[in-house]
């Protein structure tokens, strides 16, 4: 069975010698320090052979000794956090396919082997409160590592060194911080490494991103936003898999940002080296946005009908509703589900990647960014221009619909065009951004409406034909006609404001 648990933790070390655990009585918040148990901790971590998981953060182990016992797979949430996937011990020492499966969008099907094993004696301190609840678990750890070379194994020697490890029990993450002033105290600092097997391994964190300013080239600019939104596709497939909540829609968007840049900096990137990627990156989103639609489907009708008042709800409506969304989440989620294990997928990544390290430039990519990033965001806001003016001047009715589903989508592109541009024009992109995503507000609210309508009127006919009553259907039908009758009242308004200041010539650094 598998399990999920978030671990907030730290390491700690000494700048030389073996540290020994230091006295932890006084910490504020702390009543009483028990002896927890001792344990022997035998682990293989696995990865690829160019250590594409540790790299970025995640580390898969197979390890035996201690309460936990099992596969464990870590991946990383944010600052000291990072989630732990665990699987049975099992009989086999072959990576579990359920695991394989989440780090697949890292390993691109390359084989999962065994790179270091780390055998750790841990010694762990209870840091407890008045009322008795585990505040924090302190653990020393004296770690013998080898590092497994498949080809030499006789030469890979041992590497030992002990290590403080700080993880959150039932406190508030600021307790580490309170913990931390009691260790520093005593000498010990932050450990270099993330993990005990980036240590190993000599692998450190990441180098910081550098600074935009006005030097930046728009080649840089542009690059840099498309490795930032590559790296969190890549990141959240994981959660995709697993149905994390949001996750879906987050990858979804940065399909879209992706996409986006491609089509709005062509001055930048030669498009006829990444119009088909533009399409893969399409393609993707559509798997994505099925899902996606159904899940803002789902919610949205769910409200309407928790809305109305009882009497007005005739017949089965809600089973109806819950029918519905579950077969379609068994057809959207198979359908996303084979998208993402298919080698179609891993090939979209594999040319992401190949486009940050051999990028069509072209000549104006050598160019100042702000010139160049300014241009195309105003080009952009001219083309989501011709699309509003059209929708505007369209009598209301299913042309219009249409016209306004275009601007909505420009008005996206628009947007994330003024996204990448922020880092380098700084506030102007951040205003024209904000503007901009009030106008993708209205014209989603209303095109959600279209979309709840067209399921509203297939729920009343099987509800016709099932003989039951179509009168709920009818009646939010008509909430939803009116919500989007209201949505398109307000746009005029609401695009003369976003109209009113445009993005400014003058470029800050």
């Amino acid at each position: 069975m598998t399990g999920t648990v978030q671990e907030i933790e730290r390491k700690y070390e000494t700048a030389g010698g073996t540290p020994a655990l230091p006295p932890l009585d006084g910490i504020e918040g702390v009543a009483e320090v028990a002896d927890g148990p001792t344990a022997t901790l035998d682990a293989t971590y696995y990865d690829t052979a160019d250590l594409r998981l540790v790299t970025h953060g995640s580390t898969l182990r197979r390890r035996t000794g201690g309460g936990d016992a099992g596969w464990h797979l870590k991946l990383p949430v944010g600052p000291d956090t990072r989630e732990e996937i665990r699987l049975p011990l099992g009989t086999g020492t072959e990576v579990p396919p359920q695991l394989a499966a989440l780090v697949r969008a890292r390993t691109r099907g390359r084989p999962l082997l065994p790179v270091v094993r780390l055998v750790s004696v841990r010694e762990v301190r209870l840091l407890r409160d008045a009322e008795g609840r585990t505040l924090a678990e302190v653990a020393w750890d004296r770690v013998t590592a080898h590092r497994i070379d498949r080809s030499a194994p006789e030469v890979a020697a041992p590497v030992e060194w002990a290590e403080v490890e700080v993880e959150l029990a039932e406190a508030d993450p600021a307790f580490l911080d309170t913990v931390e002033r009691q260790l520093a105290a005593a000498g010990l600092h932050r450990g270099a490494a993330a993990s005990k097997l980036a240590r190993v391994l000599g692998i450190g964190p990441a180098p910081a991103a550098a600074v935009l300013g006005r030097r930046t080239t728009a080649g840089d600019a542009v690059l840099r936003y498309l490795a930032e939104h590559t790296e969190q596709l890549t990141a959240l497939d994981a959660a995709v898999r697993r149905d994390r909540p949001d996750a879906v829609h987050r990858m979804r968007v940065s399909t879209r940002r992706l996409r986006s840049t491609l089509k709005t900096f062509r001055t930048v990137l030669d498009r006829r080296a990444t119009e088909w990627l533009a399409e893969e990156l399409k393609w993707l989103g559509a798997e994505l946005g099925a899902e996606r639609d159904r899940e803002v489907l789902t919610e949205r009708l769910d409200t309407r009908v928790a809305e109305l008042p009882d009497a007005l709800v005739v017949g089965p409506v809600p089973a109806r509703l819950r029918i519905r969304a579950v077969r379609r989440r068994a057809e959207t989620g198979a359908a996303l589900q084979a998208a993402l294990d298919s080698p179609r997928y891993l090939a979209l990544l594999d040319a992401l990647d190949a486009l940050a390290g051999r990028p069509p430039l072209l000549p104006a990519a050598h160019r100042p960014a702000a010139r160049v990033l300014s241009r195309a965001v105003r080009r952009d806001w001219r083309r989501l221009a011709r699309r509003m003016e059209v929708a505007l001047a369209a009598p209301p009715g299913h042309q219009r619909d249409l016209l306004l589903h275009e601007a909505r989508k420009a008005a996206k592109r628009a947007r994330y065009a003024a996204e990448a541009a922020r880092p380098v024009l700084g506030r102007p992109a951040k205003r024209f951004g904000a503007r901009l995503k009030a106008m993708q507000q209205l014209l989603g609210e209303h095109q959600d409406s279209v979309v709840a309508r067209t399921a509203l009127r297939e729920l009343a006919a099987q509800a016709d034909a099932a003989g039951e009553s179509a009168f709920s259907y009818g009646l939010l039908h008509q909430v939803e006609h009116d919500r989007a009758a209201t949505a398109e009242r307000q746009l005029p308004r609401a695009w003369r404001r976003a109209s009113r200041r445009r993005l400014r010539r003058r470029h800050t650094g």
